[in-house]
């Protein structure tokens, strides 16, 4: 099996027993000032694509050509390992097989697949519907069969929760993790003591992935919380879209209230700030470096 050069290996993060805490990105903007507050791993969200890319909720309308586009912009970006929501892989185990490729060879270190049937939903609406969880093991097998290297993740979703019952979703996790899924996610627990259920289905023996989602079907706990019932990775993979939409709403609000955006600044970066944040001068710099023959 290839190895595709990687900074980070997030599969032996994961191993250390600490859990591993990542934001939801959706560009390479969002993924570099999520890298500069010192995340070790970010997550690119199917669903923050859909509603910035689109302006859309997220029901199945993103496709895998816009995710991986977006991830290899990100990746030029960023070195922190970026995990990566594939739904449910665009298709059948043929479909997965060449997410898989393309995905990672975009700079994926994970890639999340889920069980529900097309077109898929947030996993926090209601009326999702699933595919058998026979097909669902042939797409990790799939999934496992097309992996160019064998430090990147396959994390196996079920949103069997909402659909068929706790039980059932447990049921379908442990025949995902026989197919070779490295990582269970049992999407939208529906209070604490489903989610404190959820945190044991691992024993230990494979990691688990906990969603939280702001006003979503599950209570948002923090990292440390999740920690202590036995999750090993979280992610808050909507809420820079949330946080942003509300300032834009708050923004364009003021500009047409006033006609300028003077009450607002102290709430934005001015021209140099931002050109700060983006590394602007040292560009340009080297461009001109560049210019003159230099290195």
């Amino acid at each position: 099996m290839t190895e595709l050069p990687a900074p980070h290996d997030l599969r032996a993060r994961l191993a250390s027993g600490k859990i591993v805490l990542a934001p939801g990105v959706f560009d390479p903007l969002t993924a570099s000032i999520a890298a500069d507050a010192g995340f070790e791993a970010l997550y690119l969200s199917g669903a923050a694509i859909a509603y910035t890319k689109l302006g859309r909720p997220d029901i199945g309308l993103v496709t895998m050509t816009e995710v991986a586009d977006t991830l290899a912009h990100i990746r030029e970006r960023v070195d922190t390992p970026l995990i990566v929501d594939a739904d449910t892989g665009y298709g059948n185990a043929l479909n997965v097989e060449r997410t898989m490729r393309v995905f990672e060879r975009a700079g994926a270190s994970a890639i999340q697949l889920e069980d529900q049937s097309l077109p898929k939903r947030c996993g926090h609406l209601a009326d999702k519907s699933l595919i058998s969880a026979q097909e669902m093991v042939g797409k990790i097998k799939a999934a496992v069969d097309a992996r160019l290297d064998s430090r990147t993740l396959i994390i196996a979703r079920t949103d069997a929760v909402a659909v068929e019952g706790l039980p059932a979703a447990t049921d379908r996790a442990g025949l995902y993790a026989q197919a070779g899924a490295d990582m269970l996610f049992i999407e939208a627990p529906q209070d604490s003591a489903q989610l404190a259920q959820v945190g044991k289905v691992g024993q230990g023996r494979i990691p688990l992935m906990a969603n939280m989602v702001e006003g979503g079907r599950t209570p948002v706990l923090s990292a440390a919380e999740l920690e202590a019932l036995g999750f090993a990775l979280v992610i808050f993979p909507g809420g820079i879209v949330r946080a942003l939409a509300r300032a834009a709403q708050d923004f364009y609000g003021t500009l047409a209230r006033d006609g300028q955006s003077n009450a607002f600044r102290a709430r934005m970066f001015d021209f140099e700030g931002l050109n700060g944040l983006l590394g602007t001068s040292d560009i340009l710099a080297r461009g001109k470096r560049y210019d003159e023959g230099g290195r």
